[in-house]
């Protein structure tokens, strides 16, 4: 055989091998990608706002009067009255940012941002894709420019917050209760002890404990570990909340003593409590009542109710083995119970709308099989008194639910309403006005009321298997747990 013929069957053979996988499926995954991007992109542009770094100015700015020998908290944005806000520590963390630019620190907090969405978007997807069979990467290239078009994700990108950061550090948490003994025992001492300790999750709690430090809200999670009586992920997150204080009040002693004293009480310093961005349930009040500030008896009563069900419902969420419900609702509820709860902070509807996502994808599978003819059949004891005459349709309200509230977030209907005292009261565009200036906080509470959890989806029971009460499992659970032992 010519040479020039065996050259072109051994280019055609490495050819075939190098596209062998290759196929029209992974082009079709990345054309939907593309064009995920291309309108995540649009929808910014319609639906978001001017930014230009807004809050970055201010971080920075405070870095560099800090840097030259000013007074921390004393430092006021040029033509605002806005000044630093956050505890020592993250003002140390944010410090070398003097050093560069504000263009240059902004730019760099997007990238580490988009970083830090991506791990948790992989923590989050990856047991859905894996029990759906769908690819990791296609899963979170789907996901990421979705999640970056959504109010909270882009308003913290352009105004150069530390919202995603800080997510990340929480759901870190989440992905080590998920390992929590499912790595073998750790060696006596050495290298291998501290690869041990990081394949078997035992960093749980730290993410916490730092996101506490840095901002105070994050420690609504320290409760809920208290409660859910996970105790060495509760005393990791108190120990390096207090070591990473202490280490505030040894670099930033005067700084510390002003912040714990002072500064952290003033809640008017970040602004009034009826501004529409203001997406809490004092927000709420205040723009009801149309006055500057919340009226407090009223907001504590219904605080400390919004409280008690949010942290009973993430307790029962982990006692049935769904810590990402759990989760979810311990986030969505320190946004609403905070004074201030900005629009950007409201990063844990991310992880609610793929708790509402994979509970649609479950039930729609558990229904396979169960099409009832007549009024109904039973399985041993149990009658299924409402026969599934259309199984597509199962789950078909958990889906609606997670578009609903996606698309609630992306479009953002509060600032075509945005009013402020006292030139316009909130009232000034009847119901239709009110609703929509409130709906990011109404949707919260709505969540927090009724995000459902998914028994045994994820436990984070050291070496164990979530044990669901049989008495808690529906007759429609109980029945296709039998089909499929059949």
């Amino acid at each position: 055989m010519p040479t020039g013929v065996q050259t072109f069957q051994r280019l055609n053979l490495l050819g075939r091998r190098a596209t062998r996988g290759f196929d029209r499926g992974t082009i079709v995954r990345i054309g939907i990608v593309a064009a995920a991007c291309v309108a995540a992109w649009y929808a910014v542009e319609a639906f978001g706002r001017p930014y230009e770094f807004f809050d970055m100015k201010i971080y920075h700015g405070a870095a560099v009067w800090w840097a030259g020998g000013g007074d921390l908290y004393t430092y006021v944005a040029p033509n605002t009255t806005l000044g630093y806000t956050y505890p020592p520590f993250a003002a140390l963390l944010m410090l070398p940012m003097a050093a560069v630019p504000m263009l240059t620190a902004g730019f760099i907090n997007i990238g580490l941002s988009i970083a830090a969405l991506m791990f948790v978007l992989v923590v989050l997807l990856k047991p859905l894709a894996d029990r759906q069979g769908w690819p990791l990467w296609f899963v979170v290239g789907l996901a990421l420019p979705l999640a970056t078009a959504i109010e909270p994700v882009r308003e913290s990108l352009g105004y150069g917050q530390v919202n995603v950061l800080l997510f990340a550090l929480i759901i870190a948490d989440l992905l080590g209760l998920r390992l929590r003994g499912r790595a073998p025992a750790y060696p006596a001492a050495g290298i291998g002890r501290l690869r041990m300790f990081i394949m078997n999750g035992g960093w749980a709690g730290m993410g916490i404990g730092l996101a506490t430090s840095i901002k105070l809200t994050p420690a609504l999670f320290i409760v809920y570990l208290l409660i859910s009586r996970q105790w060495r992920p509760f005393w990791t997150a108190i120990g390096t909340t207090v070591g990473v204080t202490l280490v505030g009040f040894v670099l930033a002693r005067p700084e510390s003593v002003a912040y714990f004293t002072s500064v952290m009480w003033q809640t008017n310093r970040v602004g009034q409590a009826d501004m529409t961005p203001n997406q809490s349930l004092a927000g709420v009040l205040a723009r009801l009542y149309d006055t500057f500030q919340t009226p407090m008896l009223l907001w504590i009563t219904f605080a400390f109710f919004i409280l008690a069900v949010g942290l009973s419902r993430a307790a029962a969420a982990h006692a049935e083995g769904d810590e990402l419900t759990a989760f979810a609702l311990i986030g969505l509820t320190a946004n609403v119970i905070s004074p201030i709860s900005w629009s950007h902070h409201l990063v844990f509807v991310i992880p609610a709308v793929v708790v509402l996502i994979d509970a649609a994808l479950r039930r729609r599978a558990a229904s396979r099989g169960m099409v009832a003819r007549g009024p109904g059949f039973s399985i041993g004891r149990t009658r299924l008194r409402e026969p599934l005459w259309f199984p597509a349709w199962v789950g078909l309200r958990h889906m609606i639910a997670a578009v609903g509230f996606y698309a609630l977030f992306l479009i953002s209907p509060i600032w075509p309403y945005e009013h402020q005292l006292p030139a316009h009261s909130h009232y000034q565009d009847g119901l239709i006005g009110v609703l929509a200036e409130n709906s990011l906080a109404l949707a919260l509470i709505a969540l927090v009321a009724a995000l459902p959890w998914r028994p045994g989806a994820e436990p984070a029971f050291a070496a164990e298997t979530a044990a669901v009460p049989a008495a808690r499992r529906s007759a429609s659970e109980r029945a296709h747990q039998v089909l499929t032992l059949r």
